[in-house]
């Protein structure tokens, strides 16, 4: 058992030839990605330095697991633990970082790829870090897939701070919130090992954010570089495009025991509360959404009027996606 998951305990291949030249392993959590994990695991075996392509199939009910044993032509490279039922995709990682043995991980969604020479352009700047990220290249599903990663000029690596990375994760009105707990950074294991850090499994929406900041709050060095290839395909039914009332519940609660670390400062706590009362601000709009289809009126001016703060936000939003239902509600 790991962290309470049902695991074989099998270890990757070749669990004694961990050399520099093989340095990275790639760990990717999949349910249902039949139609894109062969691609996903064909990007990672291209790149330099990585050792196996672990694959966790997090309870999927097509072909996932087949398609992605598929890809490892030489038998040695890939390997994949089924899950029998879904846990989510950070118990998922877990299980893949508990099988995992070279000294640098590196996420990949099963949705999404790598171009050729990211890890490569990753490790170059990995020397002293404990985290190392690039900008991400975002398409659409219907798009066709880039070929090479754009380099913006002028851009230079950046050092990112706790309070920097908490800010970034934060909406505000008219303006894109940068969304850097999407990143999906080379991790080093002995930084994890050392301080206890795992995905959290209560999460099913932010779970990269939870942990890089826990990461941070701990002192890891985590630098961020030039868009060097990890391409997000943008799909209508990612689990970050349908998450629950729950989920951002759940990951907004996750605020308050990360405010609790004694090491984090006062202007580190703003920064987490304002997380907070982000995620929040998100949940509360999905119980105004629910009381008004279900004409629980009581509930909806409560929810609408509970501070000042909230019944702007929730107003703006109603104003914007709702004006049809606000006009029958008005008008009994």
């Amino acid at each position: 058992m790991i962290n309470g998951l049902p695991w074989t305990g099998r270890r990757a291949a070749n669990d004694d030839d961990v050399s520099a030249t093989t340095c990275v392993d790639v760990i990717i959590a999949a349910r249902d990605r039949a139609d894109t994990i062969a691609r996903a695991v064909s990007s990672a075996l291209s790149q330099d330095a990585i050792r196996t392509v672990i694959v966790v199939d997090d309870g999927s009910t097509d072909d996932t697991a087949a398609r992605a044993s598929q890809c490892d032509v030489s038998g040695n490279r890939v390997l994949v633990e089924r899950l029998h039922s879904s846990l989510g995709p950070a118990a998922a990682r877990n299980v893949a970082i508990e099988i995992s043995k070279a000294p640098w991980l590196s996420v990949l969604d099963a949705d999404d790829f790598f171009l050729p020479g990211r890890i490569g352009a990753l490790l170059l700047q990995a020397d002293d870090c404990d985290f190392v990220a690039d900008h991400l290249v975002h398409v659409s599903e219907n798009s066709d897939p880039p070929i090479s990663a754009p380099s913006p000029e002028g851009a230079k690596p950046i050092h990112l701070s706790f309070e920097e990375f908490v800010l970034g994760n934060v909406a505000r009105r008219g303006a894109p919130r940068k969304e850097l707990g999407y990143l999906k950074p080379l991790i080093r294991r002995q930084f994890l090992d050392a301080h206890g850090l795992r995905y959290l499994e209560s999460l099913r929406l932010g779970e990269d954010y939870a942990l890089y900041a826990r990461a941070l709050a701990a002192g890891a060095r985590f630098r961020i570089i030039p868009t060097a290839g990890y391409v997000a395909v943008e799909r209508r039914d990612s689990l970050s495009s349908r998450h629950t009332r729950r989920d951002l519940e759940v990951l907004r609660n996750s605020d308050r025991e990360l405010m609790a670390m004694k090491q984090l400062t006062l202007p580190e706590r703003d920064a987490v509360a304002k997380h907070y009362a982000d995620v929040d601000r998100r949940a509360q709009w999905l119980v105004l959404v629910e009381a008004l289809q279900s004409h629980n009126y009581p509930r909806f001016l409560s929810t609408l009027f509970r501070s000042p703060a909230l019944t702007l936000y929730l107003t703006m939003r109603l104003i914007e996606e709702c004006p049809s239902q606000i006009h029958k509600f008005l008008n009994g």
